[in-house]
């Protein structure tokens, strides 16, 4: 019979030789009975078996045990391959277990990333996903910024514990195992580029600040909750300190409240380990109208621009509303570093909790107090009286808000 030498140097007909190759492949040993061409001819080792020593007959091949071992061949491949990842990038310990994670639904879209709310191990959790775009979309050094922005948060919140700091859970550094909710109920779910990063915190139900305000943007807030908000806020704050981190983006909507109104610090995608040299830290970094004027400026900062976007949101608190609605963001950043603007403060605000306003957004770095001792004027606010404003069920009160504020 007419035939072609395979790779294992064994003579096979020509129109057995693709089945010949499939043999040969990964270099597994057949357990088919093969027919000797010369009789009582005993077999030799492989690659010592000439082309005219035996041929191999594909009705007499035992395809059942091929496939067997075809599969653990390729399986301790694959064992080898995962391994060899596993030993080139080792698992983080904040990485969490994508089997363990289900996203559900859509909370919010931001700057720095896409909030879902899910379970994980059972728990309700909040899903921050960073935006990579589709595969092959985004230029390398657009990849390169995500990752390390990335990278950069879960460095600087799973080591975090404070009950007014979100508190982290875990964090994973790139997979497509994640199905991810689309916009469309009917189109089920849609798959993560490979690329796709993903931060696991607690969920607070009590949504942001920015709107639990806005919410009491008409009766406004008793004077108990504005400094109870604030103290939460403010020790918060002065916990990330001790830990020489610099919050960079304090604001209402990336504070977040529980089930019993507690504030917890949240969204550290701009947060920083502060540099022993302020000329280190310099840029723009976070959202007009909170921006201290050194940042704005482009001047070398510290831990004190937090203080002046705190001073803000202090104001925030008590008037329930936005700062220089009227401006637009040109002119706020411009006569926020030249003219001293500031949120002008009610004439019924406490002189107490004025002061501290003016305090935290003094133009000048060095003079706003640090934000422990913020927390200590602000536990020595007297709010027995309602801060001297006008209980709700009494006619007549300040004029600067209307309605009156309750105590």
């Amino acid at each position: 019979m007419e035939g072609k030498t395979s790779e294992e140097g064994l003579e096979v007909p020509k129109h057995e030789k693709s089945l010949s190759q499939n043999v040969a492949l990964g270099g597994l040993k057949l357990k088919g009975t093969g027919s000797l061409s010369d009789k009582g001819m005993e077999p030799k080792s492989v690659g010592s078996i000439s082309s005219k020593d035996m041929i191999f007959r594909a009705d007499k091949i035992d395809l059942k045990s091929l496939d067997v071992q075809l599969e653990k061949h390729l399986s301790r491949a694959w064992s080898k391959n995962v391994e060899t990842q596993n030993k080139q990038t080792p698992k983080e310990v904040w990485e969490i277990d994508p089997s363990k994670l289900e996203i559900r639904y859509l909370v919010a879209q931001g700057t720095y990333g896409t909030v879902y709310r899910g379970t994980y191990n059972s728990e309700d959790v909040a899903v921050k996903l960073l935006d990579w775009g589709e595969d092959g979309m985004a230029t390398a050094a657009e990849t390169a910024a995500l990752r390390a922005s990335f990278k950069q948060e879960v460095a600087v919140w799973h080591k975090l514990d404070h009950p007014n700091v979100t508190r982290f859970i875990g964090a994973s550094m790139g997979t497509s195992q994640f199905k991810i909710p689309s916009k469309n109920p009917s189109e089920g779910y849609t798959n993560l580029p490979s690329r796709a990063c993903c931060v696991v915190v607690e969920f607070l139900p009590g949504g942001t600040l920015k709107k639990f305000l806005y919410k009491n943007r008409k009766k406004k807030l008793p004077f108990k909750v504005v400094i109870q908000l604030a103290l939460d806020l403010s020790r918060g704050l002065s916990y990330l300190h001790s830990k020489k981190i610099v919050h960079r983006d304090v604001k209402a909507e990336n504070m977040l409240l529980d089930t019993q109104r507690t504030l917890k610090i949240a969204d550290f995608g701009v947060a920083r380990v502060e540099a022993q040299n302020p000329r280190d830290m310099t840029g723009e970094t976070g959202t007009l109208g909170y921006m201290a004027p050194e940042v704005l400026d482009g001047k070398p900062y510290n831990r004190k621009c937090d203080v002046y976007s705190f001073g803000i949101c202090l104001w925030e608190i008590y008037c329930c509303d936005l700062p220089y609605t009227d401006l637009s963001f040109a002119e706020v950043s411009s006569a926020v570093v030249s003219q001293n603007l500031r949120p002008e403060i009610p004439r019924c605000c406490p002189s107490s909790l004025a002061n501290i306003m003016k305090k935290c957004w003094d133009a000048n770095p060095e003079k706003r107090p640090d934000m422990d001792e913020v927390v200590r004027l602000l536990e020595a606010v007297d709010t027995s009286k309602g801060g001297g404003m006008i209980p709700e069920d009494q006619a007549g009160g300040c004029f600067c808000f209307a309605p009156t504020r309750g105590p």
